[in-house]
């Protein structure tokens, strides 16, 4: 079924044309949908970012609001006649047909909300697991047994908690997958796991089952083969770029600062125009113990800003090694936090952390290359109240496959210059924090990529160049970014340029003492999180933008879906990963949708046309899981079903899931595929 050699930006699903008379609706009634689980379980809160988001936002700055400076806006929009053009470009056209909804290619009758444990697909469809937490992926790895686990078997098997998810083509017809591992739940990992006196085997489990798999893939199937590769927290790697040496990523293992140990916490990526892969390190301030016995102050600030606080962390790992313990190795968490590159067709290959990406809790970056040949990444820090970045080479991407084309490629990435996203709203008087529309009926405006550094020279005023790379949430705050409703995928469109943002949510936005709303964030205590779109030319500083989606129960006078029939779209909440199809639809995965009492899944949205905002829902995961990657293909989907059945109150003892395998069977992340 891997018929054509796509990225996992590519998708369209062939059959019958779409009827626009919706021939099952989604939501039969106009009622807010009941709030069932009230959002994500406390569990993963607690394993995936160590809780961050009940704790107090660590972005405490007083930023000036850009968007409330309307004669910025005049004068800027004096400068974006050309971003004009494009804005008109994409107005919805007044009449729908039935052959425009043909044309999207999302010819299929969209799910209902459910809580199944299964992953429920659209009828005609049929689906297979790819493969599962501990599968082997390496010669003489041994067969998955939960009761028998161990470090060294662990590192031969797929690692935990999938999510990013890349499909690449090989020169025999075969496919080569690669996949995050972002994080490890102990509690449903381990029987009998005691949180305050976890064993030294458990910690080196879950060291082996952080990172990523490369997989061959033969018929939708893993196989054993030579380019088949883990990387787990003891794999060795290359610091590249401007902040490479500097003081403060030295330790005692490695007194250059240019070599480190592993990669964790890793969340969304990308696949490069030359055929690596891009992952982004996200909630890594959790592994580090003891940072309340730092007294300078100066260093105290900088642990902070990234959340890291307190005395002994949940996972107790720095009992074990003492790059966990603050007290011994202060500069180990600045190790992490990177964009990191792998060449998954070299399994000799050592793996890149690129500072020029600057240095903050990365969903991913994704790549569009410019006319000129130069390449543009597109970033978001995941947290509350953080910012959007963009980085743009000096050099230039040369073309075709060749070693020496692979090599100077993979060093684009190490110079060029770094930037922070303003943004300002065409009406921000009208912004109450209700997200009601505002008089011209969207919420849009323009945005400035304000420079952070290039290469050797900051731009940023009391801040050296390796400051602001490693310590770059700080630099964003004094260039005045605007605070953003949690940042997750940022991805350029494939054939418009267009970037879409996945906003995820902020139950924070408006509440005592916090950023109130604006037009980019328009309701206050987010619950559901907005989808942005930008026409930004990456040779400039200026862009415009607007809010394709405002996520929610439909029903909710809050949401918006581009100005499409709310009556016809599936409800959606907390849009997380994103992904494009050869027809040009967005597709999007959530997390949390327990926030609006069913599964999460996998959504489509047409982006052009009278279909634009026509949100439907394609697939769920199971109960407790979010739904991650995604893979689309003309002919494939792939889907990360991460962390089934963590739910509060469940654990190895007590499962509440038994996907994918069934009967009594313990709850494990995998890869699902799906195809018509």
């Amino acid at each position: 079924m891997f018929a054509k050699p796509l990225h996992n930006v590519d998708v369209r699903l062939r059959s019958k044309p779409f009827s626009n008379s919706l021939e099952v609706p989604v939501a039969p009634e106009r009622r807010l949908l009941p709030l069932l689980t009230g959002g994500r379980a406390r569990v993963t809160c607690r394993y995936r970012c160590g809780d961050q988001c009940s704790q107090h936002p660590p972005n405490t700055s007083d930023n000036a609001y850009f968007g409330q400076v309307l004669d910025q806006v005049l004068s800027r929009r004096g400068l974006l006649k050309a971003g004009a053009v494009a804005t008109a470009a994409l107005a919805v056209p007044a009449l729908a047909s039935r052959e425009a909804a043909a044309a999207t290619g999302l010819d299929f009758v969209p799910i209902r909300p459910n809580t199944e444990d299964a992953v429920v697909i659209p009828d005609g469809f049929q689906q297979q697991i790819v493969i599962r937490w501990g599968d082997p992926i390496l010669p003489g790895a041994p067969e998955f047994d939960f009761d028998a686990q161990s470090p060294e078997a662990q590192e031969g098997q797929f690692g935990y908690n999938n999510d990013f998810c890349a499909l690449l083509p090989l020169p025999d017809g075969r496919r080569l997958m690669v996949n995050n591992h972002e994080y490890v739940t102990e509690e449903f990992v381990f029987r009998g796991y005691d949180s305050e006196n976890p064993t030294e085997q458990q910690a080196r489990i879950s060291w082996a089952a952080h990172g990523l798999s490369v997989v061959v893939l033969e018929d939708k199937k893993p196989v054993i083969d030579p380019l088949n590769r883990r990387i787990t927290l003891t794999t060795p790697f290359e610091l590249r770029g401007p902040a490479a040496g500097s003081e403060w990523l030295k330790t005692p293992a490695d007194p250059t600062g240019t070599r480190s140990l592993g990669t964790m916490n890793n969340c969304s990526g990308g696949v490069t125009p030359w055929g690596t892969i891009l992952s982004g390190e996200e909630n890594f301030h959790q592994y580090f113990a003891n940072a309340d016995t730092v007294t300078d102050p100066v260093a105290a600030e900088r642990l902070a800003r990234y959340g890291i606080s307190g005395g002994a962390t949940d996972r107790k790992w720095e009992r074990f090694d003492s790059r966990w313990d603050l007290a011994q190795q202060p500069n180990e968490p600045n190790r992490f936090g990177w964009i990191i590159e792998l060449d998954p067709n070299d399994p000799s290959s050592t793996p890149i952390k690129h500072t020029a990406l600057g240095r903050l809790k990365h969903e991913g970056a994704n790549i569009r290359v410019l006319d000129d040949g130069r390449v543009a990444a597109y970033m978001g820090d995941d947290e509350k109240f953080e910012y959007m970045y963009r980085f743009v080479s000096d050099g230039k991407m040369k073309p075709g496959s060749s070693g020496h084309a692979r090599r100077h490629n993979t060093s684009l990435l190490d110079s060029g210059t770094l930037y922070v996203a303003k943004f300002t709203g065409d009406n921000p008087a009208e912004i109450d924090g209700t997200g009601t529309l505002p008089s011209d009926g969207e919420f849009d405006g323009v945005g400035e990529w304000i420079p952070l550094a290039h290469n050797d020279t900051s731009f940023v005023d009391g801040m050296s160049a390796d400051e602001v790379y490693v310590f770059t949430r700080q630099a964003a705050d004094k260039a005045d970014a605007t605070k953003m409703d949690r940042p997750e995928d940022v991805q350029p469109h494939p054939d418009t340029g267009r970037v879409y943002a996945a906003l995820t949510n902020n139950s924070d936005r408006g509440t005592d003492g916090k950023a109130p709303a604006d037009e980019p964030n328009p309701r206050d205590t987010n619950k559901h999180g907005q989808v942005m779109e930008l026409d930004d030319d990456p040779a400039g500083i200026l862009f415009t933008w607007r809010l394709l989606l405002v996520c929610g129960d439909p029903a909710d006078p809050s949401t918006y879906f581009a100005g499409y029939d709310k009556s016809q779209v599936s409800p959606i909440t907390c849009p997380d990963n994103v992904a494009f199809d050869s027809r040009g639809n967005l597709w999007i995965t959530t997390d949390s949708s327990g926030a609006l009492g069913f599964n999460d899944g996998l959504y489509a949205v047409p982006l052009e046309g009278p279909e634009r905002g026509h949100v439907k829902a394609f697939l769920s995961v199971p109960r407790g899981a979010e739904a991650c990657g995604p893979v689309i293909e003309d002919d494939l989907v792939l889907v990360s079903a991460q962390h089934p059945g963590e739910l509060d109150g469940a654990d190895a003892d007590n499962p509440a899931s038994h996907w994918p395998d069934g009967g009594t069977a313990q709850p494990r992340p995998s890869v699902v595929a799906v195809w018509r």
